[in-house]
Formats: C-alpha cells, sequence, structure tokens
C-alpha cells in the first residue's frame, strides 16, 4: 500500500500545500525586514519566529499542526537548538509585497477548501508568528536600551497581515 501525503487529507493539491508550508516561513522573513535592524536583532527575531511557528504543532487545529510539523521537519526544531539562517532580503519591500499576495490567496484558499474553523486558526497563527517576530527585540536606540519594541514600519506589517487575512 502507498502511504498518501498528509496533506491529501485535507484536500490540497501538492501547489496548494506548498503555500501553506511556505508562508510561515515567509511572514518571518517579511516581518523581521520590516525594519532594518542589527544582526544580533535579527537573529532573536529569527529565534522567535521559529518558536512560534514551533508551537504550531501544538495547535488543536489539525491543518496547523500538520503544516507545523512540515516545517519543524525541514528546517529543524528550536527544542533541538536548531537555527534558522538570517536572510536580509535585498529588496524588503518586494518581499513583504510578496507574502502579502500570497497571504490573500492562502485565504482565498483557506475558505474554499477547510471549515471556518481550520481557516481561522491558521490565519491567526501567521499573524501570531507576525507578532511575536516584531516583538522579540527593539529597534532604534543606542546600545539595546530605548528604542521602540514594534517599530512603525513592524507594526505596518503586521496591521497589514491582519487585515489581509481578515484575522
Amino acid at each position: 500500500m502507498i502511504e498518501q501525503p498528509a496533506y491529501t487529507g485535507f484536500g490540497f493539491s501538492d501547489e496548494e500545500w506548498g503555500l501553506l508550508v511556505g508562508l510561515p516561513q515567509s511572514v518571518l522573513t517579511a516581518a523581521s525586514a520590516a525594519e532594518h535592524d542589527s544582526a544580533r536583532r535579527t537573529m532573536a527575531e529569527n529565534a522567535a519566529g521559529l518558536e512560534s511557528i514551533a508551537t504550531g504543532r501544538e495547535s488543536g487545529s489539525p491543518l496547523v499542526a500538520a503544516v507545523a510539523g512540515e516545517i519543524v521537519a525541514r528546517v529543524g526544531d528550536p527544542e533541538a537548538g536548531e537555527e534558522l539562517p538570517v536572510i536580509a532580503p535585498a529588496d524588503p519591500r518586494a518581499v513583504i509585497e510578496d507574502v502579502l499576495n500570497r497571504a490573500a490567496s492562502a485565504a482565498r484558499l483557506l475558505a474554499e477548501k477547510v471549515d471556518e474553523g481550520e481557516a481561522g486558526a491558521y490565519k491567526h497563527w501567521l499573524v501570531e508568528i507576525a507578532e511575536h517576530v516584531v516583538s522579540a527585540a527593539s529597534s532604534g536606540g543606542i546600545l539595546g536600551l530605548g528604542g521602540d519594541v514594534v517599530s512603525d514600519s513592524e507594526r505596518r506589517f503586521r496591521d497589514r497581515l491582519s487585515q489581509v487575512l481578515n484575522d
């Protein structure tokens, strides 16, 4: 007997599943890129984002748990001390716009394929990832003192993501 991929149980094609599995890490990257920070702050943001993704494995939503489990299997488990490489996009605005467009596509896909509870859980999880990333390290200030916990550009990205997802 040939074992079917997990996503077929949810009714997704390989391409659709790829969108859903790729989006959380892309949200992490875009949220981190929303504000230019030091390498230390960006590493803290990455760690917070990966932890937030990994926490999705414990979700009451089977969809979120399956997506999170696949991501952790691919990129590493923060509980095992694994870290994501720091990605500094050359054009942060383009990355942010791409992520927002893909989030809108994912929201439409979820509305067609899964019930409201599953769709809502996935969309809320994406916004939580963004929130954990943007609040992981303060921006601005001098020598780590002062600055904003969440900068205006980070807040703008998080709010736009929430709006696109209707979360």
